[in-house]
């Protein structure tokens, strides 16, 4: 068990005791994990407006309102639990921001001009993939490749780009990708292994991809 994970479960015991004042110390224990999760999901249109501290600072008041919730019938782990919380504030967050249009601006906006809103999956693991481009070449042809790359990710099935997204973007450990997919441990891990070879065989079709995983 890491550092991290031993330090949580010695707040959490202590929140379940009723020191309510430990979510603060939890919520700090975690947060670098939770801006990850912000940063990769959240919608490039919403920047100079809301950022991901914004977003943890709003999530966090939600959890505090939450939190008798979660300890009188907990049903997952404290920090999948956050991770919901802070998910579901992204998506009041977008619909605050992104109104009625939100479906359709997801539809007609390229990959260059902005990051989904959560579970737009496709589009972020492409954009992700797309930062690893460098050689001029790559960059020239940088707005054709985007087209082509998150549409051949597009062609993926869904869970797959999530267990991918889930395990390389958000950093979450085979154990974790299960509970917040609610399959077993066994499940996740194969899927894992299957969507890995899915994306590779995805960016081989694409020119200017394969090489820059090798």
């Amino acid at each position: 068990m890491s550092t991290l994970d031993t330090d949580g479960q010695v707040l959490l015991e202590r929140l379940r005791t009723g020191d309510e004042r430990v979510l603060g110390d939890l919520f700090a224990l975690y947060r670098n994990r939770l801006w990850r999760i912000v940063h990769f999901r959240i919608d490039r249109r919403l920047s100079g407006r809301v950022d991901a501290d914004d977003i943890l600072q709003e999530a966090y008041l939600a959890a505090a309102d939450r939190l008798s919730h979660y300890l009188q019938a907990p049903e997952k782990s404290f920090f999948i639990w956050l991770r919901l919380i802070v998910t579901q504030t992204m998506v009041d967050v977008h619909r605050r921001h992104l109104g009625a249009k939100m479906r359709d601006a997801r539809r007609d906006l390229s990959i260059n001009d902005r990051q989904p809103f959560p579970m737009a999956t496709s589009t972020s693991l492409a954009a992700q993939l797309l930062g690893q481009v460098s050689s001029p070449s790559q960059i020239a042809m940088r707005d054709e490749l985007a087209v082509q790359l998150e549409k051949a990710i597009h062609g993926m099935e869904p869970i797959d780009q999530e267990v991918l997204a889930l395990r390389h973007y958000e950093e979450l450990t085979n154990s974790e990708v299960a509970e917040v997919m609610g399959i077993q441990q066994k499940a996740a891990s194969i899927r894992y292994v299957r969507a890995l070879k899915r994306l590779k065989d995805i960016l081989e079709q694409v020119p200017g991809m394969i090489q820059n995983e090798r």
